[in-house]
């Protein structure tokens, strides 16, 4: 299946409600998604997930979210037809006027190839780890990483 790409100056945008079904996509979104926006409303937001995705990444994306703080990460999505994209997005939760937790907006942006470099590879061996030890496995494969980057998830993707 083909790589899909897009624009530097392009944006895709989605939302989502806080158990992760789409509300909103922007056309860009619809249009590497391979979706009609009938067909994609109210789905699950995974229906974008690529397979080569390691499963911990989005632990550390959810645990980031929930707890009301903005994560920036780097995701392959997967299109309707079985293509595929990279994405270096940021994802924030949105708050209704008593402070509680109502949506998730996620803005992505055209991932840089310096970057993608590191990833990449990265993801394979969490995703490789995943299918032999579990997610136990690629998080000790990630927290190691993250020791000698500073600790943090976020400060590490942010440094990339």
């Amino acid at each position: 299946m083909a790589e899909l790409t897009f624009l530097d100056s392009e944006i895709i945008v989605s939302k989502t409600d806080t158990k992760g079904h789409i509300t909103y996509g922007n056309e860009l979104f619809l249009k590497l998604a391979g979706y009609a926006e009938s067909e994609i409303l109210g789905k699950p937001h995974n229906i974008v997930r690529h397979p080569g995705m390691p499963r911990i990444i989005f632990k550390q994306l959810w645990d980031y979210i929930q707890a009301g703080k903005e994560i920036n990460a780097y995701v392959v999505n997967k299109s309707k037809n079985g293509d595929h994209y990279w994405v270096f997005e940021n994802v924030t939760p949105s708050y209704d006027a008593n402070g509680k937790i109502v949506a998730y907006y996620s803005v992505r942006r055209k991932p840089s190839e310096r970057a993608l470099n590191i990833i990449k590879p990265l993801y394979k061996q969490l995703l490789n780890a995943e299918r032999s030890g579990g997610m136990d496995a690629s998080l000790k494969i990630l927290s190691t990483l993250l020791e000698k980057k500073g600790g943090r998830y976020d400060k590490f993707i942010l440094s990339l």
